[in-house]
């Protein structure tokens, strides 16, 4: 009796044990940056350490990010376009935004600088040059939180802008963006419905200008061989801040999400050891992120 006992206690151990991992896996859909940046390469193994928890990440650009969220298949979110985040808790889609690190956008572009924008520290008024010489520009085009960014500064130019609409693939899917562009640009203006990665190499080949996260600048910069062509043009001004946030999705819209994960890891890495590995990461020397939450 007593081994029969032994038998079925070690069985339901071993049924159980499958199960308690899976349930310590937690899913987040986030932005390329931080991915390709490294960041995530330091963050997840120490909250693991700390939590016990398995973070599994898709990275893409934050407008899909956002809509993963949206349709719960994901139970967290680590995106950066503020107005856009907050729109996603409004709708009852997250349950709040922690306000986890920031560092910010430029312009960069040729060393000939053909629109003259160097030293320009407002980043629409440098768009408004580039549109006036009609210097080649590439824009992402992908619903990613720095198209998001540049829609607003092309709105913020003065620039006459068209309504634009195309198709671009992801994951091997269709899917169709709307968005802004300068009227009559044909010539100069590409929207190439690519990442962040793929639009800085791409610029680079046409010596154009592009909207690009300091991060991603610093990697192809600094971090790669051959070393990025292009040079900071632009920067320093308020509205080229870009501030990351992460939002648990909402169990009231998706019951089946892991919201207890999701918020242990918010309050990780909003925390004092999260905050100081951001904080503290560097590539090449130079420091890519700065910790928001005090």
């Amino acid at each position: 009796m007593k081994m029969k006992f032994i038998m079925f206690a070690l069985l339901a151990l071993l049924t159980a044990s499958p199960a308690t991992a899976q349930d310590k896996i937690l899913t987040i859909s986030t932005t390329t940056s931080t991915q390709s940046s490294g960041l995530l390469d330091l963050l997840l193994p120490e909250f693991k350490k700390d939590s016990g928890i398995t973070v599994k990440v898709i990275a893409k650009g934050t407008g899909a990010a956002i809509r993963d969220g949206m349709d719960g298949n994901v139970d967290l979110i680590f995106v950066h376009a503020k107005a856009r985040e907050l729109e996603f808790v409004a709708k009852g889609f997250g349950t709040k935004r922690y306000a986890v690190m920031h560092n910010d956008f430029l312009i960069a572009g040729p060393q000939a600088d053909p629109a003259a924008i160097a030293g320009q520290t407002e980043a629409a008024k440098a768009l408004a040059k580039i549109a006036a010489s009609q210097a080649t520009f590439i824009s992402r085009g992908d619903d990613s939180g720095t198209h998001t960014k540049e829609q607003y500064l092309w709105q913020a130019s003065g620039v006459k802008l068209i309504k634009e609409s195309q198709s671009i693939i992801k994951k091997g899917k269709e899917k169709k963006i709307s968005f802004q562009r300068p009227a009559n640009s044909n010539a100069w203006y590409m929207s190439i419905g690519q990442g962040m990665g793929k639009a800085t190499t791409f610029a680079d080949e046409k010596q154009a200008y592009l909207l690009i996260d300091r991060g991603t600048f610093i990697k192809y910069k600094y971090g790669k061989t051959p070393a990025l062509d292009l040079v900071a043009l632009c920067q320093g001004g308020k509205d080229l801040a870009n501030p990351y946030g992460v939002i648990p999705v909402s169990p009231a819209k998706h019951p089946h999400v892991k919201f207890d994960l999701a918020v242990q890891f918010a309050d990780w890495i909003t925390g004092q050891k999260g905050q100081q590995l951001i904080n503290g990461y560097r590539l090449v020397g130079k420091q890519l992120f700065y910790g928001d939450a005090s």
